[in-house]
């Protein structure tokens, strides 16, 4: 890949009880990246499955999407850091197209594939989570309606984001703040990413009596204003 190097890039991947989506995620994660698994309290043994198919384990303890994303993101030591679901509902292998576009300086952030559920046609989302996001302030509408699991960062700037939210809120807290330092120019990139079947079940921020609460939260705070006129 044009400007990225054998052993710069690490995918993390949130996991809670996902050994029976861990074969195929893994296997999808572009030859020479190193695939980082941060275990979030499993149960039916993959952490130590991962480690048996050859991927770094981080251990963390507290629960959550975004304590998750964050102990990974921390564990990193390559130039860029992705970020993907670990259930297999989104392939590994597109983010090779992100992060040549990182690298390349198109954008600051990309960030790709739709909010979905299992089995629902065209990626849908169940309503109650579509109603956790349908009116943030216009400039991070897109992000918050469409939460989008695939995400690739220069680690240097991810850290550099500060990142608090370690529940739900914390992808939409990524896209806003990487708005915020870019001076509101949108220094975020979408591209497309198919959604797959859900493999087992919704994990981390996808408890739908929770999820949705937690976003609301993290919304209303990050799109709150603060002093000085900024958001």
């Amino acid at each position: 890949m044009a400007g990225v190097t054998e052993h710069t890039v690490d995918v993390v991947l949130p996991c809670l009880n996902e050994a029976e989506a861990l074969p195929w995620v893994l296997a999808r994660v572009p030859a020479g990246w190193r695939a980082l698994v941060v275990d979030n309290g499993s149960t039916d043994g993959s952490a130590d499955l991962a480690r048996s198919l050859g991927a770094t384990v981080v251990t963390e303890p507290r629960r959550g999407f975004g304590a998750a994303c964050h102990a990974g993101a921390t564990a990193s030591d390559a130039e860029y850091v992705c970020f993907s679901d670990c259930d297999a509902s989104l392939d590994p292998g597109l983010l090779t197209g992100f992060v040549r576009a990182v690298a390349a300086g198109e954008a600051d952030l990309v960030l790709g594939g739709a909010g979905r559920r299992a089995g629902a046609p065209g990626g849908a989302r169940p309503r109650r989570e579509r109603r956790a996001v349908p009116d943030a302030a216009p400039p991070h509408r897109a992000a918050a309606a469409r939460p989008r699991p695939l995400r690739a960062m220069r680690r240097e700037a991810l850290l550099g984001l500060e990142l608090t939210d370690r529940r739900s809120g914390y992808p939409l807290q990524m896209v806003v703040r990487a708005r915020t330092r870019a001076g509101g120019c949108g220094g975020g990139r979408a591209l497309p990413a198919p959604d797959r079947e859900v493999q087992g079940h919704r994990h981390l921020a996808g408890h739908l009596a929770r999820g949705p609460r937690h976003a609301r939260r993290a919304r209303g705070a990050l799109v709150r204003p603060v002093p000085g006129g900024a958001r």
